[in-house]
């Protein structure tokens, strides 16, 4: 019941958070004297709908989004005669870019605020996968069927070989590591001795190694054998706590990290074709690999059912700023695709006239169809095949 809970509150999370997309356009454009006809979430038959001044505003039966109807985005548009001087190709440049950033500044405000709200209720995690530094040292022992490990007594290995706590491993066996992960997964492949490059105290040392053999369990209850050398992670702690005031700066700090981390995620979308098309075929579903509205909203259901209400923010967070850096694409038709056009104008006018020639007229948009519709033919094969990747072999918190 929680889950169902949880996955209906993400799902209307990222409606609310589309709607509020469209209210940046809409807001923007009133603001600078263009005629908003219509303002409706979702598509299809309207249910409801009520006229307020010259804006009709309502709900539509499919709750997959919602759009914003200004008069003359394009040329192509049917104008009245009387609103000609309010249609939006023909206002300035200035304006016509507030009107379309309005909607990706509205996602970056909510993702935002979203943060600031997290870091006030359960503290900001730690993003920055943590470096190898040795902690504290230990002896080493099978696991148990449940995942905890046995008792053991005595020094360790790494500890026998003279690791010392606060050495930072900088290689295995010649191979840079830098970070946890790297180290981790290199020491557990090995068989026999390995060699650890560490730096101490600004000095580079050769620290040697004799691992012992160890029985781990995996989720599907399968056994394995690894190196193991009895070390923990010396890292800072997973979350940091803000008060009302520090919250702001530090979730600015943080929202600088998410933009970074976004647009890094969102140049690899393209490579990740063929780990989507793995997952969907019966391959291990990648857990860096998309996720369609529907596996954003298991997730969020899985995040409520165990409790984990700073997830579900912090997803949430993370969806906005995706979805502003996504419409930041110079793409039709995304809003980028539409800034696009307007900086073209711009320039080709400003070139026009320092020519001595008339300002030319508007882009045809016709002539664009071809681009705008492999665009679109594009994405929504991408979205089908995140959605049967998420359908299929869905990405799980607690596997």
């Amino acid at each position: 019941m929680v889950f169902a809970v949880g996955f209906a509150l993400f799902a209307l999370g990222i409606l609310i958070s589309v709607a509020l997309h469209e209210c940046g356009h809409m807001w923007a454009a009133q603001a600078t004297g263009m005629k908003v006809r219509r303002y409706f979430i979702g598509f299809g038959p309207t249910l409801w709908s009520f006229q307020r001044g010259e804006t009709e505003y309502g709900i539509k039966a499919v709750p997959l989004g919602g759009f914003c109807d200004i008069v003359g985005m394009t040329a192509l548009d049917d104008v009245r005669p009387e609103d000609v001087d309010r249609a939006m190709y023909r206002q300035a440049t200035w304006k016509r870019l507030v009107v379309m950033v309005g909607g990706i500044v509205m996602n970056f405000a909510l993702g935002f605020l979203l943060i600031v709200v997290l870091a006030v209720g359960w503290g900001l995690p730690n993003l920055d996968e943590p470096a190898p530094v040795v902690g504290t040292l230990a002896c080493v022992s099978d696991a148990n069927p449940d995942g905890s490990l046995k008792p053991c007594t005595g020094a360790g290995p790494a500890e026998k070989g003279g690791l010392l706590p606060g050495d930072r491993v900088t290689a295995v066996d010649g191979a840079e590591v830098t970070t946890w992960a790297e180290f981790t997964e290199k020491t557990r492949e090995k068989t026999g001795t390995i060699t650890y490059t560490v730096d101490r105290g600004g000095q580079s040392v050769l620290v040697v190694v004799e691992p012992e053999q160890v029985l781990r369990y995996g989720t599907d209850g399968s056994t394995r054998q690894i190196s193991a050398i009895g070390i923990t992670l010396d890292a800072p702690p997973p979350v940091t706590e803000y008060g009302p005031v520090e919250a702001v700066p530090a979730a600015a700090s943080f929202t600088g990290d998410l933009f970074v981390r976004t647009f890094e995620a969102l140049a690899q979308m393209p490579a990740k074709v063929a780990a989507l098309w793995e997952a969907v075929t019966g391959g291990e579903r990648d857990p860096e690999t998309p996720v369609s509205i529907y596996g954003a909203s298991r997730i969020g259901g899985e995040s409520a059912e165990a409790g984990l209400w700073e997830v579900f923010v912090l997803m949430l967070a993370s969806l906005n700023f995706f979805l502003g850096a996504f419409n930041i694409l110079p793409l039709l038709p995304l809003d980028g695709g539409h800034i696009a056009v307007v900086l073209y104008e711009k320039v080709r006018n400003t070139v026009r006239g320092l020519r001595g020639l008339a300002p030319g007229g508007p882009v045809d948009f016709l002539k664009l169809l071809p681009l705008t519709y492999v665009a679109v033919v594009l994405g929504g094969s991408y979205m089908v095949l995140t959605l049967a990747a998420d359908i299929i072999n869905p990405i799980r918190l607690f596997p």
